[in-house]
């Protein structure tokens, strides 16, 4: 069962701040370079969880986005990338606070374009920002019907409650928001709502997370896409789903960055 996600792809740069920061001064942070972007990371994870996966995205035509899609491309991912010659590869600057919380500072540059048409599998997931940037909407709205028409079956990640507007996130089979994103967004049917440390919830049904020292929080809520909707894909319920959507999220918030750091984490 094949899995093709479409979105953003982004560099991260990650500063790991040592303290409250110093506004107007200094603050020491630890600072490294990985891959980010929402789409970019569900696709990585369900590719290192075995998961067969498309990724439909947008890169600029410089350096790093080629090496953006040589890592995608290593790590197992089927990548569908277009080349925009105007506008460079997205780039995020990533403050992660003490405890793991983390604030982003994006620059979308190439996603907000359009994107690229889907192949045909058998889930399609769409970030969030796709549908609530301007550039990219009309082409993931054409996504959607697309995959409707081959009767694919959908899910949105909302992706920031800051951006969510009425009428911007379609009716689709799953939608993954966290806490916030949901009480912008309302109950609707197949909800299924991240509650950080408190687990995940889908209905009536609600599994606790997995105990774990929290580093890093960015790319939490890609990780448990991956590994709900690989679950899904292969026949789990929905509590088995949770489950599996908890656990790859352990793992990414153990770590530093949003990218799986080992080339194959199933099992």
């Amino acid at each position: 069962m094949s899995l093709v996600v479409l979105g953003d792809v982004m560099v991260d740069v990650i500063a790991r701040v040592a303290g409250e920061l110093a506004r107007g001064s200094d603050t020491a942070a630890q600072v490294s370079v990985a891959g980010g972007g929402s789409a970019g990371n569900v696709a990585a994870w369900a590719a290192a969880l075995g998961t067969p996966v498309a990724l439909v995205c947008r890169v600029g035509d410089d350096a790093r986005g080629r090496a953006a899609v040589e890592e995608l491309s290593l790590g197992g991912v089927e990548v569908r990338a277009e080349i925009d010659g105007q506008r460079p590869t997205g780039t995020c600057v990533v403050l992660v606070e003490p405890g793991g919380e983390r604030t982003m500072l994006p620059d979308p540059g190439a996603n907000d374009a359009p994107l690229p048409e889907i192949p045909l599998g058998d889930h399609l997931h769409v970030v969030g920002y796709a549908l609530l940037r301007e550039g990219p909407r009309p082409s993931a709205l054409a996504a959607i019907e697309r995959a409707r028409a081959a009767g694919m079956t959908v899910s949105v990640d909302p992706s920031s409650w800051a951006l969510i507007r009425a009428g911007a996130i379609p009716e689709v089979d799953l939608l993954l928001p966290n806490e916030r994103e949901a009480e912008v967004l309302g109950e609707r049917d197949g909800m299924v709502v991240k509650l950080g440390a408190g687990g995940a919830r889908w209905g009536s049904v609600e599994v606790p997370a997995v105990p774990v020292e929290v580093v890093d929080t960015t790319g939490a809520g890609d990780a448990f896409a991956a590994g709900l909707l690989g679950a899904r894909l292969g026949g789990a319920d929905r509590r088995s789903s949770l489950e599996a959507g908890c656990a790859v999220a352990a793992r990414a918030v153990a770590q530093v960055g949003a990218r799986p750091q080992n080339v194959n984490c199933a099992g």
